[in-house]
């Protein structure tokens, strides 16, 4: 063996497996390593705490202490991509992702695979009912780019989807069809506004059920598509907008991307885009995930750079997550963990392919390959704004930020005990959401928000490559708002934000933080 002096950085990387109980993985052939994409570490690792013995002597010597405590866990940062995090982060939510028809769930449900593509088919052994005629589905993961992309279904049966769209023919293992929206009929899709500050405005139907979309209270849809005839005539009608009520034929809007107008929608086959929902859930939908997390530290023999040393963070429990939208900048995530101990392996010691994502029968996906989003062109729409229960369109705070930070906290608290070096569980405090807004001073209204208590509300859309990330607090109280004044500079005001229970407004928003995934978006959305 001839060993290293130094491994350099860009040898380690980092995976993670969910367990299926606190410090439990599932079989080796159950378990999936999912890869992660850090750009820094922060106190990851363990901490130890020694105590010396201090008995009295006459040389006024300490004598060798001994290890007494353990403290596991720490943080990552990463770029926020449409897809990177969208697993992990059910752990920091503390939820299953509410999750439209698709053959590849995030939820670690049984899915379906599609062994091909014809002309204008996808094809599977079974499972394909999922779906339904008029749906607007993704397709990705093939290998011919064709059939990756938006299709429209005209046919379902058990083993096949029919769409409207051409494909090259494929057999495929590893392609997935979620449904991303519907296209209505001809017609069928109106808009309804009594007018700004009398009631909300009503998206309406004659034919399609909208309560067999899978909808709740909260979430978000993109109303209108790129092609001719797809969105209503009147731009503010189209766009980003929030469910506030669910019936069968009327869906009832707020915090809509425009002041929306009356428009039966005659001739226009509307469609109106959905996507996948996470927030945090009341009762039996609560679900803590616990994970052990993988980072490889490199082969330390030059002989042989097949055998590599890791080390892991058993029973981690996400504890906080920081979203951060600087200008000029990528979008970042930071992710922090508490774990109850660590553990290592040296592939030289106890030999090769035993690190837990190498063993035989384990899965290590690569990382799908995917685009950060930016500030300054893939964040169509920020909005701090105070609640309406009349204005579907409230006027936004300000028009211009420099900088969002939000913050999700679990606050776990390690439960220890005699006999445990580390911990042997963790109890989660509140489900915390907070953060931090820098914004131009134009008027202040911003101030006079903050003096008069009021309910503020703030949504937050990311698009890019017609996929996105949505986010939306729906009670926030201000704080701060004292006006940054610097010569020869713009006015700024500070604002920091305290997240409560949406209840506050209405028991159907039982939420403190949702975020919405979108598969799919029109280019119109960006």
């Amino acid at each position: 063996m001839s060993k290293l002096t130094k491994i350099d950085s860009n040898q380690t990387g980092l995976r993670f497996c969910e367990e299926t109980s606190l410090g439990t993985l599932p079989v080796a052939a159950s378990q999936v390593w999912y890869p992660l994409e850090p750009n820094s570490y922060s106190n990851f690792g363990q901490t130890v705490k020694t105590v010396a013995r201090k008995p009295i002597n006459a040389g006024r010597q300490l004598k060798k202490g001994t290890l007494v405590d353990l403290d596991a866990g720490g943080g990552f940062e990463s770029d926020l991509t449409q897809s990177n995090l969208q697993r992990l982060l059910q752990g920091f939510f503390f939820a299953d992702a509410r999750e439209k028809a698709t053959t590849a769930p995030i939820t670690g449900a049984a899915g379906v695979t599609i062994t091909g593509a014809g002309a204008n088919t996808f094809t599977a052994a079974g499972g394909l009912t999922i779906f339904a005629v008029g749906d607007l589905i993704a397709s990705s993961g093939f290998t011919n780019p064709a059939n990756n992309g938006l299709r429209h279904v005209t046919a379902v049966s058990v083993t096949t989807v029919t769409v409207a769209e051409s494909n090259v023919v494929e057999a495929s293992t590893t392609g997935v069809l979620s449904k991303v929206g519907i296209k209505a009929a001809s017609g069928d899709l109106t808009i309804t506004n009594a007018g700004s500050g009398t009631s909300y405005p009503v998206l309406g139907s004659t034919a399609l059920d909208f309560t067999t979309l899978g909808l709740v209270e909260g979430e978000w849809i993109y109303i209108g598509g790129d092609g001719a005839g797809t969105s209503f005539a009147t731009a503010t009608d189209n766009g980003f907008a929030r469910v506030r009520t669910i019936a069968a034929h009327a869906l009832t809007l707020d915090k809509t991307q425009g002041e929306m107008v009356t428009d039966s929608g005659a001739g226009k086959t509307i469609e109106l885009y959905l996507g996948r929902v996470l927030r945090n859930e009341q009762g039996t939908l609560i679900k803590r995930r616990t994970y052990q997390l993988e980072r490889i530290l490199g082969a330390n023999d030059s002989a042989d750079t097949t055998k590599e040393q890791a080390e892991y963070q058993v029973g981690a429990i996400a504890d906080q997550f920081d979203i951060n939208l600087k200008s000029a900048d990528k979008v970042t995530c930071n992710l922090t963990f508490a774990a109850l101990h660590q553990n290592f392996i040296d592939e030289n010691v106890s030999g090769a392919n035993t690190l837990l994502s190498k063993q035989a029968g384990a899965t290590a996906p690569t990382i799908v390959d995917a685009s950060a989003f930016n500030t300054s062109s893939d964040v169509p729409r920020i909005n701090l704004s105070i609640y309406s229960k009349t204005d579907g369109f409230p006027s936004p705070l300000f028009a211009y930020c420099t900088d969002v930070q939000i913050t999700i906290k679990n606050n776990e608290k390690a439960a220890k005990a005699v006999g445990v070096l580390g911990s042997f569980e963790s109890t989660a405090g509140f489900f915390e959401v907070g953060g931090k807004l820098t914004a131009y001073f134009a008027d202040v209204a911003a101030q006079e928000a903050i003096r008069a208590n009021d309910t503020i509300t703030l949504d937050v859309h990311m698009v890019k490559e017609n996929a996105g990330v949505s986010i939306d607090i729906p009670v926030i109280t201000l704080g701060d708002g004292r006006a940054d004044v610097k010569q020869n500079e713009p006015i700024m005001i500070p604002l920091s934000q305290d997240a409560g229970a949406g209840t506050f407004i209405d028991p159907k928003l039982n939420y403190t933080a949702l975020m919405m995934f979108w598969d799919y978006l029109p280019t119109a959305a960006a």
